[in-house]
């Protein structure tokens, strides 16, 4: 079985129609094709004193000085060109560098014909033969490299990844300059024909994951690749969690740096991000700066967000499971304040905690919808009226305005949102759970979260990696702590690198 349902086993048949035009290559056949599309081109193109060949192309996908100096220009000053009257050994010579054009190759399908033309090739077309010449004369026009937008850069590379495959590609060359890294490429999406390129470091990343990443992607089976989901929720080995299991970024040095790990990175041309798998729930709770801070800063700011997941989660079902069943354990003192504050709120301490999670939810939300130069100023400001207001009109009483605050404010030190948005959605489990049976619901509520993050693997990689991972190597240290980089002489060992040693 697949993730999804049934796999396709490896002698069935594509539900894509192979090859998609059947039929000998002709310019009808081509013709035809791209019947009714104003875009396409056809050009007579007649030799000097021989024959006459046909030019088709897409316009706005190829370049328009590419086709007439690396095309037409040698075809119209070459002499020999024109002498020629043998279109089989016409073609070869031109194929062969008659033409100053850098890319040529010959085409004998249908198919190919019209992929080549929709990715910005052009074809010749030679009276009499069955077969074209295709030319690469593509735009490559790309929105040009920057920093990241979404992930902030303190000390790092500001060469954010962009919507070209090529260009990103070519990022990741610059910073690995080791001959040894190898990008497979896959197309993936009925219609969209999207390429996805497969990267990882050869002698170094674990085979079995890279045959792993790849059998997966060949297994997609979907319209369009036109947004993250389209690969993310079709590649991960787990449905039933909200907790991410593939990394993503836009920062090229954080994905080169988990690609010298022995991870497998993911490539997908229109989409400004790449993917490392597989991900663990320490890589999300780690930032890219932590390697380009102190060791002893970046260890006390990740025991920081540790604990403030722990906040995230655990804060308000504590409080809802002390304030309604567990008296007890709260000081006298502030037992005392919360006893006057709660007098005049009509509802129950759960109703409370879970009607301003909603609101902090609904506030975010209008937040990321909203344009940015307003949205932040709405989050923030409805915030503050929506909270004073309800403690005015005694709807909810101060304590809990600031357990929820707290809890709020502690999630966004998440360095990733998606593990941000699954804490969110556990936190209120857990308030469920603690308004039903104090503590002890609590309790049952944080051990049903471990056992679910226990059963999760990421491409075979246990998700509570290091924790929960019998290292068959040398020591990887705790997972919280950062130790100094000299001393990181090994890679993790929970991907089963090809090659552990990093470092002498």
């Amino acid at each position: 079985m697949g993730i999804f349902g049934p796999r396709r086993e490896p002698g069935e048949p594509h539900p894509r129609r192979e090859p998609r035009y059947p039929g000998p290559l002709t310019l009808a056949g081509v013709e035809e094709i791209f019947r009714g599309c104003v875009d396409f081109t056809k050009r007579p193109v007649a030799l000097e004193g021989g024959p006459t060949l046909t030019l088709c192309y897409l316009s706005g996908m190829v370049k328009m000085e590419r086709v007439s100096d690396y095309v037409l220009r040698p075809l119209a000053q070459d002499s020999s060109l024109a002498g020629c009257a043998d279109m089989g050994a016409l073609m070869k010579k031109m194929e062969d560098g008659a033409l100053y054009n850098l890319s040529a190759a010959e085409r004998t399908t249908l198919d190919q014909a019209a992929f080549d033309l929709v990715s910005g090739w052009c074809l010749l077309f030679f009276p009499g033969e069955s077969a074209v010449l295709s030319l690469f004369t593509g735009t490559e026009e790309k929105r040009s490299i920057s920093a990241p937008s979404n992930e902030t850069v303190l000390k790092g590379a500001r060469d954010a990844f962009v919507e070209s495959l090529r260009t990103n590609t070519s990022i990741v060359r610059r910073h690995i300059k080791a001959p040894e890294l190898r990008i497979r490429e896959q197309t993936v999406g009925r219609q969209s024909a999207t390429l996805v390129d497969i990267l990882y470091i050869e002698g170094l990343t674990d085979p079995a994951l890279v045959n792993r990443v790849a059998a997966q992607l060949a297994d997609i089976d979907i319209d369009a690749v036109l947004a993250t989901g389209n690969i993310e929720e079709y590649i991960v080995p787990a449905q039933r969690t909200p907790f991410p299991l593939l990394q993503y970024t836009e920062r090229s040095d954080r994905f080169c740096a988990g690609l010298a790990e022995g991870r497998v990175g993911i490539l997908i041309d229109g989409l400004p991000l790449g993917y490392l798998a597989p991900g663990v729930l320490g890589d999300f709770l780690r930032a890219p700066q932590d390697r380009s801070e102190s060791w002893m800063l970046a260890t006390v700011l990740t025991l920081l967000r540790y604990t403030c997941m722990l906040l995230t989660l655990l804060l308000p079902a504590l409080y809802v499971a002390m304030v309604t069943f567990h008296q007890e354990m709260i000081p006298t003192k502030l037992a005392l304040s919360i006893i006057a504050a709660k007098q005049d709120v009509p509802f129950r301490s759960a109703f409370e905690v879970i009607v301003l999670l909603l609101a902090f939810e609904i506030l975010q939300e209008a937040g990321l919808r909203l344009p940015q130069s307003i949205g932040q100023t709405v989050s923030i400001i409805g915030g503050l009226v929506v909270g004073s207001a309800a403690v005015e009109a005694k709807i909810v009483s101060p304590a809990v305005l600031i357990v929820v605050a707290v809890a709020g404010i502690a999630g966004y030190t998440m360095p990733s949102q998606e593990l941000a948005g699954a804490l969110r959605i556990w936190r209120f489990l857990l308030v469920a759970a603690a308004s039903l049976a104090g503590l002890f619901g609590a309790a049952a509520a944080l051990a049903a979260l471990v056992a679910h993050l226990a059963g999760l693997e990421s491409f075979g990689v246990s998700y509570l990696s290091p924790f929960a991972t019998e290292s068959d190597g040398p020591a990887q240290g705790s997972g919280l702590i950062r130790r100094p980089l000299p001393r990181v002489k090994w890679r993790p060992a929970a991907i089963h690198p090809a090659n552990r040693r990093n470092q002498r």
